[in-house]
């Protein structure tokens, strides 16, 4: 359990509706938030977190000035924001909006409206977030664990790094899509390959075909990260030899309890 508690966090709350702001702020209250500040707009947030950054941004997907999808990306693109936790508050479900935030390693995207217990879970995983359990593992210490994340998206490559970072790992590489991974796994030894599914030139699944049937490391363990609902696509994941799949957005929790499972 993180030693971080609710209370302790600096929530900046971006919502341009004032009836809605007070309805969340008031469901913050409640779970023990005492540190919320309000915007109205992603500009007046962004200025707001350049003077003084948050832990988390909970944030409306329809703003004034943009979206939070753009606004997230706009963090993610600050080198002070980049790792800020976000959470989406949205009925939103088109594709077009939701999967750039999956991209972006959203802690959450609730639905609109959401209840208390939904809200408690998604603040339970940005504590974990920030201040994970370290990873329990019976034949290897965290640190000597060679990593190799594998996605197109460098801020979702940023995102699982600073996860694993933050559970103990130190050693990692990393590569853009499955034909430059297969170029380090020849070269190098992994105790872990973490790989987004949708890559040019070679996804994810065809990666861990490979890894599988043609590397000299058909048993490292390969856990795919995907945000695609396609079940013909997602039974030819599971029939591809990986350990585990995740779905964005995924918590720190289930990235730690999975690695301790396989490895």
């Amino acid at each position: 359990m993180s030693l971080l508690s609710v209370n302790e966090l600096e929530i900046l709350l971006v919502e341009p509706s004032s009836t809605q702001q007070r309805i969340i702020e008031e469901q913050l209250q409640q779970l023990g938030a005492g540190h919320v500040e309000h915007a109205g707009s992603a500009a007046e947030a962004l200025e707001q977190m350049r003077t003084r950054v948050p832990d988390l941004v909970i944030s409306a997907m329809h703003l004034p000035d943009m979206t939070g999808t753009a606004l997230v990306q706009a963090m993610r693109g600050d080198p002070a924001l980049l790792d800020v936790a976000f959470m989406l508050v949205s009925s939103e479900t088109h594709i077009r909006y939701l999967e750039p935030l999956r991209q972006a390693g959203v802690i959450a995207i609730l639905p609109k409206p959401f209840d208390l217990e939904q809200l408690r879970k998604s603040l339970l995983a940005t504590l974990d977030f920030l201040q994970p359990d370290p990873l329990e593992l019976k034949q290897f210490s965290p640190d000597e664990l060679r990593v190799l994340i594998v996605d197109d998206s460098f801020t979702s490559r940023r995102i699982i790094r600073q996860m694993l970072e933050r559970l103990g790992i130190e050693q990692f590489a990393e590569s853009e899509n499955g034909q430059q991974a297969i170029e380090l796994i020849e070269k190098e030894f992994f105790d872990l390959i973490v790989t987004d599914y949708n890559m040019p030139e070679m996804d994810g699944e065809q990666l861990s075909q490979f890894i599988r049937n043609h590397s000299t490391q058909q048993s490292v363990p390969v856990l795919m990260v995907t945000s695609e609902t396609d079940q013909n696509r997602l039974a030819g994941i599971a029939q591809s030899g990986v350990s585990a799949v995740f779905d964005k957005p995924f918590t720190v929790d289930t990235l730690r309890t999975t690695i301790e499972r396989v490895l």
